[in-house]
């Protein structure tokens, strides 16, 4: 019994000598890996460029890919757009150049290129190009290029083209928006030219563009209406004189 209890405690040890030089190994040891049973694949501690199975790292530098549960600490310390993260991101704030899977970091979660799946950051969820799934932030949500799927941002979401189910707190915006959007502030599009399509429901609808659909507020403005506004105030700036403010409702005449 007390041999046993003896092989126990060195087990103890030798993991936590392991996870010591991990965790607080200077960036030479930071820079290597500890793979078991094989570089490839199995187990990793440390910063492995191209692994399958589960890993654990502080900080990403010059990673490839990797297949799995990946656990980093914090963001990668280089800007590494090829980078591709496939499996569960864990971590404060996990990221790479593509995300595909479910990522879920305490702080947050950003991605330099794409990021697909689940995505949620207890401030924020982002993407240098397209972000496409469940985005979740608890501040904001938002992507360079494209927002895609269930969006929602606990201040707002944003993107040059936002498309699905999106839930802002203060704003919902981009150029173009496709789909459901809800807010309790605004539902904005850019002034040069942007389009709404289907259904947004805010305090202001604020359509700097063509609105196709519905939109229901408190006040309504679009330039041009195929569809229907619906709220106390309802503007349809390219209206005829007399028909450009109506109050209930509005459509382009």
């Amino acid at each position: 019994m007390h041999k046993t209890n003896k092989i126990r405690l060195h087990k103890v040890i030798s993991v936590c000598s392991l996870l010591a030089l991990i965790f607080l190994g200077n960036s030479t040891v930071q820079a290597q890996s500890l793979d078991i049973p094989s570089k490839k694949w199995g187990i990793s501690f440390g910063n492995s460029k191209n692994f399958t199975g589960l890993r654990f790292n502080i900080q990403d530098d010059g990673v490839q890919k990797i297949n799995g549960i990946n656990f980093t600490l914090w963001k990668p310390k280089k800007d590494n757009p090829d980078s591709v993260i496939n499996g569960l991101s864990l971590g404060l704030m996990p990221g790479g150049g593509h995300l595909q899977g479910i990522q879920l970091g305490i702080v947050g979660v950003g991605a330099e290129a794409s990021m697909k799946g689940i995505n949620i950051g207890l401030l924020g969820a982002g993407a240098g190009e397209n972000m496409y799934g469940v985005n979740i932030g608890g501040l904001g949500v938002g992507a360079g290029e494209k927002l895609a799927g269930i969006n929602i941002g606990g201040l707002g979401c944003g993107s040059t083209e936002v498309t699905g189910i999106s839930f802002g707190g203060l704003g919902v915006g981009g150029k173009y928006l496709k789909g459901i959007h809800l807010s309790l502030g605004s539902i904005m599009t850019d002034k040069s030219g942007g389009v709404m399509t289907g259904l947004a429901v805010s305090s202001f609808n604020n359509i700097r563009g063509e609105q196709v659909g519905l939109s229901i507020g408190i006040v309504n403005y679009a330039w041009n209406v195929k569809g229907l506004q619906i709220g106390l105030v309802n503007i349809v700036r390219n209206n005829p004189r007399g028909l450009k403010v109506l109050p209930l409702f509005n459509t382009s005449f």
